[in-house]
């Protein structure tokens, strides 16, 4: 949650340098690369085919979908305002999660959920006079998209090593990324200053591929909608950073938004356990890995 919470100054240091279509392709192509040394110096097995659904999703989403539609939002909108709208992210992970398992969370968590989220989407539109903007938009499907990236992903490191998660993933964008970069670079103008170079920088070695691998590797362990609920703090750091290191305005309001939400971040992480699917999955119960991350 502290390496993600840079992500945003970070992605707005890469575009006073690159476009957001050339910083999403090179964070991709460049950590893809990364991602194919690491594999091919431990020699990891190839994934499963029961596997390469989930893959796919951590692909578009996590690899794709969220740098791009993030980074197309911070052309328009601070990072401060994008970092609270992202803050229903981890609503929308509890929820696949949910979808994907078959295991519902008890009534406690999705009111504790729910009431994180709203406050968080009312402090972003109370931000904006109440009315949602093209950045919203773009926010908004990268919500969904990430949101279904991390909740695979969590699912499948009950049985992969994190890292192998993320780093799988990256491998399948790579050729996607490599053609996006091309393009870009002969589309948009770069200038890559120091500040761009170290934005684009840190969200290819920490956003894209370090921070992934503790993430995955936390949600197999604590289960994925429960993981999840922590990163409800993470748009509070996100301020933090813009207003020291940026420069950006933070509303008085948001010391107050900031306690509320952490309250609802300790409620869902005290609410009872998820109620069992059906059929029971005696090999993820034996593994002791939470059942939530390890169905699918």
């Amino acid at each position: 949650m502290v390496a993600f919470s840079f992500s945003f100054p970070a992605t707005a240091w890469a575009l006073t340098g690159f476009g957001p279509w050339t910083s999403t392709g090179l964070r991709g192509a460049l950590a893809g690369a990364l991602a194919a040394i690491c594999l091919a110096s431990v020699r990891a097995p190839l994934p499963r085919l029961a596997d390469l659904r989930g893959l796919a999703a951590v692909a578009a989403g996590c690899v794709v979908g969220f740098p791009l539609l993030t980074s197309l939002a911070l052309t328009t909108s601070s990072t401060s305002h994008s970092a609270i709208v992202i803050g229903v992210l981890p609503l929308a992970t509890a929820a696949f999660s949910s979808w994907i398992t078959g295991r519902n969370q008890p009534r406690a968590f999705w009111v504790a959920a729910l009431a994180g989220a709203a406050l968080v989407v009312g402090f972003a539109l109370s931000q904006n006079h109440g009315l949602p903007t093209l950045g919203d938009a773009y926010l908004a499907a990268a919500v969904l998209v990430c949101g279904a990236g991390y909740a695979e992903g969590g699912r499948l490191s009950a049985h992969m090593p994190g890292w192998q998660v993320i780093a799988w993933g990256l491998v399948a964008g790579l050729p996607c990324m490599v053609a996006v970069s091309a393009v870009a670079l002969a589309a948009e103008p770069a200038h890559p200053t120091g500040k761009a170079v170290f934005g684009l920088a840190y969200v290819t070695l920490v956003s894209q591929f370090g921070g992934f691998v503790v993430w995955y590797w936390g949600m197999a362990r604590a289960g994925v909608a429960r993981a999840s609920q922590l990163q409800l703090a993470q748009p509070l750091m996100t301020l933090g950073w813009s207003a020291t290191l940026m420069g950006e305005r933070v509303p008085p309001s948001m010391p107050a938004v900031a306690v509320l939400v952490l309250a609802c971040v300790v409620a869902t992480q005290h609410a009872g356990r998820p109620s069992a699917p059906a059929t029971a999955d005696p090999a993820g119960e034996a593994c002791g890995m939470p059942l939530e991350s390890v169905r699918g």
